[in-house]
């Protein structure tokens, strides 16, 4: 059957490469990880070692010296062989942090390092239970004592802690009560997660829907070197604003391989499952849905395509990257619907991976960031309308 991915042909090389990785981890080995939920830590070490998560580290410093563009094809050709990019692809849009606004000295001593594979910075805090999506009301504080900063607090949904030496740290540096706007006094902290533990950091799994390493993280006086500040105090929140615009063009083209692999299962089993004496695609309620999710995925597409091409350019790009995260997720979750009810009820059925990879996409309707929060930056934002919250 012929590919229907029409831009396949675009980073050709960067495509066959991660096919060709992806195929030395097969169906089985996914049911596998998933059932014991387990981190899949042999793909993402064959990642690291081949330098993807390293596309978007500048050669200087040992990287691929690649753009968003290219790093989102490498994610979204992941999620498009049935793989599951949201194990590791936190370093890649992590990295925007450190290499925007980390000193000269912090980027020699740990880039490279990450480059290397030695490495990982995979992990990032700033969830709280009690603030969610409201950032400035996080609670965890950082105290400035000396040459060290003391961090007392809670994190939740905190990923890959376990998997990761490296942790980005979002903490208040001045009371809330004390700043003249909400968004001033949030600082970013570099985390050395090696031997953590005996230092104050305690870790506690959550179980989820999803085979994603996911966890609460509670700081008590834990210390951190004052070196390990990231740009200046105070000057967080525009820090970590600052890179979610690849976060989101990077989720989206995960979402976009998610699609494609859902409408790809879909369109084969209508094509060769036989029910009343004919194959079910040809019956207009099972084929028009499969359509219109390609329709839609493609769109969508498009929409990635845009925002990366502005971010790579180093132009304006919130309204697009936040559309293209919108977009993809929807698609992505309407074509796992639709090919879910193609297959009837061995969609239900682990060996097919349907109901893994519905499970997976389903996570980016509300992470990381909910389509509602990008709904409202729209309205406000975009076409001006008064601030809905």
């Amino acid at each position: 059957m012929k590919e229907i991915n029409p831009r396949a042909a675009d980073h050709a090389e960067y495509r066959q490469a991660i096919r060709d990785l992806c195929s030395r981890f097969g169906s089985d080995y996914w049911q596998d990880v998933d059932s014991r939920a387990e981190y899949p830590e042999k793909f993402v070490q064959a990642l690291t070692d081949a330098g993807w998560l390293a596309a978007l580290i500048p050669t200087e410093y040992g990287g691929g010296g690649l753009g968003v563009t290219e790093a989102s094809v490498i994610l979204e050709e992941v999620n498009r062989s049935g793989a599951n990019s949201g194990a590791c692809h936190a370093q890649m849009y992590i990295m925007g942090t450190l290499l925007r606004h980390g000193s000269a000295e912090q980027k020699q001593r740990y880039l490279p390092a990450i480059a290397r594979g030695e490495l990982r910075l995979q992990s990032f805090a700033v969830t709280e239970p009690s603030a969610g999506t409201d950032t400035t009301k996080i609670k965890t504080f950082a105290e400035r004592r000396g040459d060290r900063y003391v961090v007392n607090g809670q994190k939740m949904w905190i990923s890959r802690v376990q998997h990761s030496d490296l942790m980005l740290l979002l903490a208040r540096t001045t009371p809330l009560a004390d700043v003249t706007r909400k968004a001033e006094g949030l600082s970013v902290f570099l985390i050395d997660l090696r031997d953590a533990e005996s230092r104050g950091l305690a870790v506690r799994p959550i179980r989820n829907m999803v085979n994603h390493e996911t966890n609460e993280v509670f700081f008590d006086d834990f210390e951190i070197p004052a070196e390990n500040l990231i740009g200046e105090e105070g000057r967080g929140f525009r820090y970590i604003l600052d890179g979610m615009n690849a976060e989101r063009i990077l989720i989206a083209a995960e979402c976009i391989g998610d699609g494609y692999w859902f409408v790809d299962r879909a369109r084969k089993y209508a094509r060769e499952r036989t029910v009343f004496d004919r194959p079910i695609g040809q019956n207009q309620g099972v084929q028009f849905p499969i359509a219109r999710s390609y329709a839609n995925v493609r769109a969508a597409d498009l929409m990635r395509y845009e925002a990366a091409r502005l971010y790579d350019a180093g132009l304006p790009c919130g309204a697009e990257a936040n559309m293209a995260k919108l977009l993809a997720a929807d698609s992505s979750w309407e074509a796992a619907n639709v090919c879910l009810q193609t297959h009837g009820g061995l969609g239900f059925a682990a060996e097919f991976d349907v109901e893994r990879k519905f499970r997976e996409t389903r996570l980016y309707q509300v992470a990381p960031v909910s389509t509602n929060l990008i709904l409202s930056y729209l309205g406000e934002h975009v076409l001006e309308m008064p601030r809905s919250f």
